[in-house]
């Protein structure tokens, strides 16, 4: 495509979708969007916690939480209000770590996340059991700053990030699905940024 003269080029992924899903802009900014105040600090009481279909459930205080084995990936990031952000660097506890840990029941096909200041989002199993998801502790090689959930998130890049919670502390297994804080306010349950999946 010509504009203005200068020939851009359309990035792919390897499954061949845009890079850019359809309706949103490239940002190298990090908007800082929450519904909640920004909390203070960790609370002193904190606790991860994983419950529900699961053989082994348990909690992790922060020091134990953070003797967890970490990993670094790279991946974009898709906001709900139309910006992405590319090449996120994240540092932190592999989601599969959490889950040959806990090891969820067959029963088990859907998870709820869960913040410490009540927010809440839900999604299949199958889209929290990927390759590029993990619970975040660092971005671009910095602790996660309070605004954007530090200092602990979730990240799922592959879906809206509202799907990515802030503030974390723990992981319900679910048998059937169960809307989460802005789902039952309007949003997309699923949130596939590539089908726009941004409200219902």
């Amino acid at each position: 495509m010509n504009l203005f003269g200068r020939k851009t080029v359309t990035e792919k992924l390897p499954d061949g979708k845009d890079r850019l899903p359809s309706g949103q802009y490239l940002t190298k900014k990090w908007p800082v969007l929450s519904y909640e105040r920004t909390p203070a600090s960790l609370p002193p009481d904190w606790r991860f916690k994983v419950t529900g279909l699961v053989e082994e459930p348990f909690e992790l205080t922060w020091e134990e939480f953070l003797q967890l084995p970490r990993t670094t990936l790279a991946a974009d990031f898709h906001c709900v209000t139309t910006w992405s952000r590319y090449d996120n660097t994240w540092e932190g506890v592999h989601i599969r770590e959490i889950l040959q840990r806990a090891r969820p029941l067959a029963s088990a096909h859907y998870v709820m996340a869960h913040s410490w200041t009540g927010y809440t989002t839900n999604m299949p199993l199958e889209a929290l059991d990927d390759d590029d998801v993990l619970i975040a502790l660092k971005h671009d090689g910095k602790d996660l700053a309070g605004d954007h959930g530090g200092p602990i998130r979730l990240i799922v890049p592959k879906l809206y990030a509202y799907k990515s919670a802030k503030w974390l502390d723990g992981l319900e297994f679910m048998e059937q699905d169960r809307p989460g804080f802005w789902e039952v306010r309007g949003y997309h349950n699923h949130a596939d940024p590539w089908e726009e999946e941004r409200y219902w």
